[in-house]
């Protein structure tokens, strides 16, 4: 089923269009990346679908909506884990819950327990390492209400062992939830990983130019990076965003 459409959408700032008859579609349950050349609009993309900016043409559709310019739709994450610090890490998780007033703090802390965060759902942010306050920033997107979670590199200031440690976690609480995700990143090892579909953005003024399918069946595991099948798929995706126009 359709979760969210974009259609035809153009964006400009000035003389400098950004995103040209862009399109593409999310089926509920579905995990999707997005990668593209540095300045491609991914950020403008999330930020329209946030309703942070309008599209000068095109509509975004969500559960059969249309909710350009609309805020509130949906779940956001961004690069830094956007915790606010005079709240504790269990009141932090239950803010979009809050705001939509509607509060299951049980709920919430038997995620947190999941996540590994039992010992510190009382603390404050400034206790918690990096990938800590990336779980909880997760969980926070998770719990709340909204249909459509959108990842804006998560992981991108983390550490490498880190980040292994939290792509790992992230695809086993995805597989127990099948939230809908949509996940921006720079890393094709990590689209590959996670994603069940890949969108490869052109140069500005950016569009598709490539859906690709993953191949590679769930659950998954680390063992995935040393296949040659994996390093097949690398190869592609990477020809793919090479040879874009």
């Amino acid at each position: 089923m359709k979760l969210l459409t974009l259609e035809s959408i153009g964006k400009s700032f000035g003389v400098n269009q950004v995103l040209n008859d862009l399109q593409f579609t999310i089926d509920q349950g579905e995990f999707v990346s997005i990668i593209g050349p540095s300045g491609s609009g991914k950020s403008t993309i999330f930020n329209m679908i946030g309703g942070l900016l309008t599209p000068d043409e095109g509509s975004i559709v969500l559960n059969g909506k249309r909710i350009n310019g609309k805020r509130g739709s949906i779940s956001y994450m961004p690069q830094s884990s956007s915790l606010l610090p005079w709240r504790s890490i269990l009141n932090n998780v239950v803010l979009g819950q809050e705001l939509q007033g509607a509060v299951d703090k049980d709920k919430a802390i038997a995620m947190l327990k999941k996540a590994g965060l039992e010992q510190f759902v009382h603390a404050y942010p400034h206790e918690l390492s990096g990938g800590m306050k990336q779980r909880a920033a997760f969980i926070r997107a998770l719990l709340s209400p909204q249909p459509l979670i959108l990842l804006d590199e998560p992981f991108s200031a983390l550490d490498e062992l880190t980040r292994a440690d939290m792509q790992r976690w992230l695809l086993d609480i995805w597989e127990q939830h099948q939230p809908t995700i949509l996940f921006v990143t720079h890393n094709i090892e990590e689209a590959l990983f996670l994603s069940d579909k890949i969108l490869i953005l052109s140069e500005k003024p950016a569009a598709i130019k490539k859906s690709y399918d993953v191949p590679f069946q769930r659950p998954r595991n680390e063992d995935l990076f040393l296949e040659e099948t994996f390093l097949q798929s690398k190869k592609e995706v990477y020809h793919y965003l090479k040879n874009v126009d």
